[in-house]
């Protein structure tokens, strides 16, 4: 029983080895089992011999183990290959030794029973009435991982999220949206700066002509449920900042805005006109979504109308080491009526306006005759 033994345990390492979740089962009819033999492994594989008595127990050690251990090693690679290709959960391959080598005394029958390989094989789903949920996943190794949520996976969260934007999408055919616009301003198209006695363009200062608009659009989806083509209507009000550079001044004289070098000794930090208007704009848009239905690419252009509704000078300047500041309300012979073109684009959380007044800023012969163009970031409105 001894000898008998010692290739039975080299049969174990094997199994043990390569294949931990095979069970070699009986070679004979349960019908005729008397004895049943089995080995637990430390790495949970289990190995059950059955035989009809004890003297066909000792007859192993005819078989000549030592080589078909050697031999399992390819018996396993084959069906652990042919569980990776297979369509079903479970694949059973089936040897025969003796017949493909006779008189060694090989076994009859090999038969390994294999379960395809897959991540996360055990898995406890634990939910409280439906809103918490943990989730224990026990992997192939032993390992496990925890995560929470409403009991439901990642792919099924993403799906619900997806399936409720949608709805909100095809429900929702109009939508109301804030608008607010930060920029500058710049002249363009000028033909006469106004400067006393000189031709030369009115200057700007970049950084303090500021743009803001503020308001609120309607879009209107046009097409089908699904159309990213929409258009927009809505009502703002814009102000605009023109200030100048160096020591020069707006000044309206005799009917006639103009821009004046001043010399008494004032020493100006801040010159600038502020001029505010309502607009109505309208715009054709296109807004495109990812797999997701969230938005990613956006592009809108269009027109604006609107109406000037106020303006003033301010200039801020040292004198005599004191600071003062002058603020004078008035018209400054501006167009009252505005039309024009705008436009933004975006992708994600980022979009860029820009707006083109085509009319000049000025009346004619009452005004530098420029034009402004307008642009920056819009913080809101996507």
């Amino acid at each position: 029983m001894q000898r008998a033994f010692l290739p039975l345990f080299l049969l174990t390492m094997a199994l043990s080895g390569g294949l931990n979740d095979a069970q070699a089962a009986p070679l004979t009819p349960r019908t005729l089992a008397k004895d049943t033999i089995v080995v637990r492994l430390p790495n949970q594989a289990t190995i059950t011999l059955v035989v009809r008595d004890a003297a066909q127990l000792r007859q192993m050690k005819n078989y000549q183990l030592d080589s078909l251990t050697s031999r399992l090693a390819g018996y396993i690679a084959q069906a652990e290959t042919a569980a990776k290709t297979a369509k079903t959960d479970q694949v059973t391959l089936q040897f025969y030794p003796d017949k493909d080598q006779p008189g060694k005394n090989l076994p009859e029958q090999i038969r390994i029973t294999t379960r395809k390989k897959t991540p996360n094989s055990n898995r406890v789903d634990v939910v409280l009435n439906k809103t918490f949920g943990v989730t224990v996943t026990t992997d192939d190794k032993g390992s496990k991982s925890y995560s929470t949520g409403e009991g439901k996976t990642k792919e099924q969260r993403q799906a619900k999220a997806d399936s409720l934007r949608l709805v909100q999408i095809e429900r929702n055919r109009t939508d109301v949206n804030f608008i607010l616009d930060l920029g500058l301003n710049a002249l363009v198209n000028q033909e006469n700066g106004g400067l006393t006695g000189s031709d030369a363009a009115v200057d700007l200062r970049t950084a303090g002509s500021r743009y803001v608009n503020v308001g609120f659009d309607w879009e209107t989806r046009l097409g089908g449920k699904r159309s990213p083509v929409g258009l927009s209507i809505g009502t703002e009000f814009a102000f605009n900042n023109y200030m100048l550079t160096g020591n020069n001044q707006w000044v309206d004289n005799n009917g006639r805005t103009s821009v004046v070098k001043v010399a008494d000794g004032r020493q100006f930090q801040k010159s600038k006109l502020t001029t505010s208007s309502v607009n109505v704009p309208l715009m054709l848009q296109l807004k495109l979504r990812d797999s997701h239905y969230k938005p990613t690419f956006r592009v809108a252009a269009g027109g604006f109308v609107g109406y000037r509704l106020g303006a003033h000078t301010k200039v801020k300047y040292l004198s005599d080491g004191n600071t003062d500041k002058e603020k004078e309300e008035g018209r400054y012979n501006l167009e009252n009526f505005l039309y024009g073109a705008q436009g933004t684009i975006g992708y994600g959380s980022l979009e860029f306006f820009g707006k083109y007044n085509m009319n000049d800023l000025f009346k004619s012969n009452a005004g530098p005759q420029a034009q402004v163009l307008s642009f920056g970031v819009r913080l809101f409105g996507n």
